[in-house]
């Protein structure tokens, strides 16, 4: 089954990330935390990083199917710290940029 569902997961994170790169700021799509939605440059910077590693991880997620026991090692943890890391990287961003006006 995990050889069937790899796959899948990883056009999906690839999905994400193409639509990442063309998302405009707003309140239902994309990565939408305080600083993201309060400036429209963090918002570029983050989904600009966050389209790269959501592709990296589609990558990771085929790659996965050379190591099918490794399933929460190789996609599920990479997907949480990309999540987590892109979090912390918005409001980095934005103190920067309030740093500086």
């Amino acid at each position: 089954m995990t050889s069937a569902i790899m796959p899948a997961i990883g056009i999906l994170f690839y999905g994400i990330g193409v639509v990442l790169e063309t998302t405009k700021r707003n309140w239902f799509i994309g990565i939408r935390t305080p600083w993201t939605l309060s400036s429209d440059a963090v918002w570029e910077k983050t989904h600009k990083l966050g389209s790269k590693l959501f592709k990296a991880i589609a990558i990771i997620a085929f790659l996965s199917l050379f190591f099918p026991g490794q399933l929460l090692l190789l996609v599920v943890g990479p997907a949480l710290l990309v999540a987590l890391y892109l979090v912390v990287y918005s409001y980095i961003e934005y103190k920067k940029e309030t740093k500086s006006k």
